[in-house]
């Protein structure tokens, strides 16, 4: 595997790192088995100093951060700022709630007391993805440190010098050696990784064809998993929804990071009697985005994070279409240099269309036409993914209910903003199971032990 940081925005490449020995690999995890032996009789107070310091760093060095993420994977630098400060959000909110998070809880048996108490387990194997690549590490290293985890972290290969930036993020807030721990490793080594005795749980946040590959092994090795994978994620658009305020969501929602986003907008599932008017206002204001330097403001829509992202899409669109779908804007690459293609809309996608299943991963929309709600809530759960979604209208209790009867494992009224420290973030059927984020997310890997004490007379 490559470990190479390519710019998308003229395709580049800008800098390569080589990859762990084995030798250098088992050092790492016998200094992260040795960090956590320290690491999890610290008290929350000190592992808090760490993590706020990290937290401060990134909002005063917020301008590099956000360069590199801009450089190495294409991300628009205001989107890119607002990452890091995000990240920085996620640091400073676990540092802040995790003792009461992990806190004992009192349980009231029928004779003497009892309570539930709360331990980590061990090293961590954290398998990340390149879309938000401050973000996704923010949010493992946030919840876990704090609960007295150490970890280990396979970042993607397109990313590399955002994850050694991470690293020595963590380790100038006064992180000891072993607590975080970069991996520039294979997937290869990835397997040995997840076969190492010392290491007690697996985290991928990724597609679901990886998912399937590191779920496996680490259920072969019974440890704990958690798997955040793809999303396909409806937004449904009733008759009474007031278009004024849907349509910069709707655009904001595909577009958002070049599209690249598990949880994006990617059906938009629009009651008939509004379906024009909507689908007009979208194709206006997709078709106004202007492609360019994802470092200069003035540009609001970047490249796709590689050339292979790029020419995958494509090949998507192609084939939906050669399977009946109606391409009503975009569809192509753009000419000009780097990965960068057009805001795209399909229609007309049938059952039996590969469209109808699949996950775009970028500036594709879906398009769906339906006549009553019922439709729309049914359409919506037609999908083998389960991550989150949003319905529009100005009843917001009718919204509500709309929401609870979505079969994903996040839903918004009249909105779609995740981006809050508190709010668990993941999904069920193939975009995975267990949660980050929120009080949630930090209690995924650690033991919650039962304790009694009761004078109780001894079986006869």
């Amino acid at each position: 595997m490559a470990y190479q940081s390519v710019n998308p925005n003229d395709g580049k490449l800008t800098r390569s790192f080589e990859q762990l020995t084995n030798a250098q690999l088992d050092s790492a995890l016998a200094m992260a088995q040795t960090c956590f032996h320290t690491w999890k009789h610290i008290a929350f107070s000190e592992r808090a100093v760490v993590l706020n310091k990290a937290a401060r760093l990134l909002h005063k060095h917020v301008d590099d951060f956000a360069r590199l993420a801009t450089l190495e994977m294409g991300k628009r630098i205001e989107e890119a700022r607002g990452e890091v400060m995000f990240s920085a959000d996620i640091l400073a909110y676990y540092a802040a709630s995790a003792e009461d998070f992990l806190a004992p809880t009192l349980l009231h048996p029928r004779v003497g007391q009892a309570h539930m108490e709360c331990s980590p387990l061990g090293v961590l194997f954290c398998v990340e993805p390149w879309n938000f690549p401050f973000y996704q590490l923010a949010r493992v290293a946030g919840a876990q440190l704090m609960a007295g985890n150490v970890l280990v972290v396979k970042h993607a290969a397109c990313v590399p010098q955002c994850a050694v930036a991470f690293e020595k993020l963590l380790h100038d807030a006064g992180a000891p050696v072993g607590a975080y721990t970069n991996l520039l490793i294979s997937h290869d080594q990835s397997d040995r990784v997840i076969d190492d005795s010392r290491v007690r749980g697996v985290a991928l946040t990724g597609g679901a064809a990886a998912g399937r590959v590191i779920a496996a092994r680490a259920g072969r090795n019974l440890k704990k998993s958690s798997m955040e994978l793809g999303g396909s994620d409806a937004f449904i658009v009733l008759d009474d929804a007031d278009l004024e305020k849907v349509i910069p969501w709707a655009v904001w929602g595909r577009m958002y990071n070049g599209g690249q986003t598990c949880c994006a907008a990617k059906r938009f599932i629009v009651v008939e009697s509004i379906a024009d008017p909507f689908l007009a206002r979208f194709r206006t204001v997709l078709e106004a985005l202007k492609p360019g330097d994802p470092m200069d403001p003035k540009t609001t829509q970047g490249p796709l994070s590689s050339e292979s992202a790029l020419v995958q899409l494509l090949a998507q669109v192609d084939a939906a279409v050669k399977a009946g779908a109606t391409l009503l804007m975009g569809g192509h690459r753009i000419e000009r240099p780097g990965s960068f293609m057009q805001a795209t809309i399909l229609a007309d996608i049938a059952p039996d269309n590969p469209a109808y299943r699949d996950e775009f991963f970028g500036p594709v929309a879906s398009f769906y036409r339906v006549k009553t709600e019922d439709e729309a809530i049914a359409l919506a759960n037609d999908s083998d993914f389960g991550l989150s979604g949003s319905v529009w209208t100005r009843d917001e209790a009718r919204g509500q209910h709309v929401a609870s009867r979505v079969d994903t494992g996040m839903m918004f009224v009249n909105n779609l903003d995740w981006t809050d420290a508190e709010l668990p973030f993941g999904g069920i059927k193939q975009s995975g199971y267990g949660r980050e984020l929120g009080s949630l997310g930090i209690q995924e890997f650690v033991n919650k032990k039962l304790v009694r004490t009761a004078h109780l007379a001894a079986p006869a």
